[in-house]
């Protein structure tokens, strides 16, 4: 493509750590379970045990993806290390663009998450050890302006993040440049012939 050039990062040293890999990847299956767990819950008759189980759930792994997300932001600015681009030009940009996406729709979303949650009234505890405090008057008429809102930014987020997959996959069988090894944590000495 004329208007990119590939960067070979096919080094050990141009992986990152295990932290950063660890919190790419279990914020991307939380993201994935919170978003089916919605889903599912959706479908079921309002006010069965099963649906306020899975809200429930919802609601505990959420608060787990806010503990994870501030120390990934920390982790990130801090400690992680950080790598060179692998791409120049437009391509680079839109990388850059779209994990900078995803941080802010998944601060929003958490933030959307906590306004959700103390709009309804309802008990917002993390698998029933302690309970967050509602720090903000809001009523439960507000709880259809935050819930429609949660629920879009959510759509957004699994969008974005689908092809924010398809691209690390065009990276890793089209281009073949190692850009989904350096998050996979292989470098080339260790990837299968």
């Amino acid at each position: 493509m004329p208007f990119t050039r590939t960067i070979r990062v096919d080094t050990a040293a141009s992986a990152y750590d295990r932290t950063t890999i660890a919190l790419h990847w279990l914020t991307a299956l939380l993201v994935i379970v919170l978003f089916v767990l919605a889903q599912v819950w959706e479908a079921m008759p309002h006010g069965t045990p099963v649906r306020k189980s899975l809200q429930g759930l919802h609601v505990s792994l959420g608060l787990l993806l806010t503990a994870l997300f501030v120390w990934r932001v920390v982790w990130r600015a801090t400690a992680g290390r950080q790598l060179p681009p692998a791409s120049q030009g437009a391509l680079q940009v839109t990388a850059k663009g779209v994990h900078y996406a995803l941080y802010l729709l998944l601060a929003a979303q958490i933030v959307l998450g906590f306004l959700f949650r103390w709009a309804q009234g309802e008990p917002f505890t993390f698998f029933g050890w302690f309970s967050i405090p509602k720090l903000l008057p809001l009523t439960r008429e507000q709880r259809h302006f935050f819930g429609d809102l949660h629920n879009i930014v959510a759509w957004v987020i699994v969008v974005l993040a689908g092809l924010h997959a398809l691209a690390a996959l065009w990276h890793h069988y089209v281009r073949r440049d190692g850009v989904l090894r350096r998050m996979a944590g292989c470098s080339r000495a260790s990837r299968p012939q």
